[in-house]
């Protein structure tokens, strides 16, 4: 049997690149494509150190905007669309469609803050890298994760406490 253009003398296959997963059993051999360092053609100028101040004080004020996103995904958002589906209920008399524009409508605002979370949090890393900090990843889902614990904890206390078993308990 002859060899077929691209095939190497004496082998059966077409000679394919070292980190080709066919090749390597299913893995890749080296760095992932687009994962290499960073290099400049020449190192970036730094600020001066009353800009680099400037960025870091920047950087707080975004990263506390962030939080008041992501906390209002927590608490007002949920509580309002509550509302405007209440009021959908009085309105039209169908408990269905109330529940169905409350739910669509807490959807659609969470998703759209989440987009802005994202975008204030790029906009963080890019003012802490400005400011002089080497910042190569956004603190959005440590604050997520935390304003979810919170909430869970003042939910559980809400509910088991205030208005769950106890009052009924509790001497009146």
């Amino acid at each position: 049997m002859r060899a077929g253009p691209g095939a190497a003398a004496g082998r059966h296959t077409v000679a394919v690149p070292r980190n080709d997963p066919t090749d390597t059993g299913g893995l890749f051999i080296g760095r992932r494509p687009g994962t290499g360092p960073i290099r400049y053609r020449s190192p970036p100028e730094r600020g001066s150190e009353r800009r680099r101040r400037a960025d870091a004080l920047l950087a707080v004020a975004v990263l506390v905007a962030e939080t008041l996103v992501v906390l209002s995904a927590f608490g007002p958002q949920p509580l309002a669309w509550l509302w405007v589906g209440s009021q959908v209920d009085y309105r039209t008399d169908s408990v269905f469609l109330g529940i169905t524009v409350a739910f669509l409508g807490l959807v659609a605002s969470v998703i759209l803050t989440l987009m802005l979370a994202t975008r204030l949090d790029d906009l963080w890393r890019l003012l802490r890298r400005a400011a002089g900090h080497d910042q190569r990843e956004g603190v959005l889902a440590r604050i997520f994760m935390l304003a979810a614990i919170v909430a869970a904890i003042a939910f559980t206390v809400w509910l088991v406490l205030l208005e769950g078993p106890a009052p009924s308990v509790a001497p009146r």
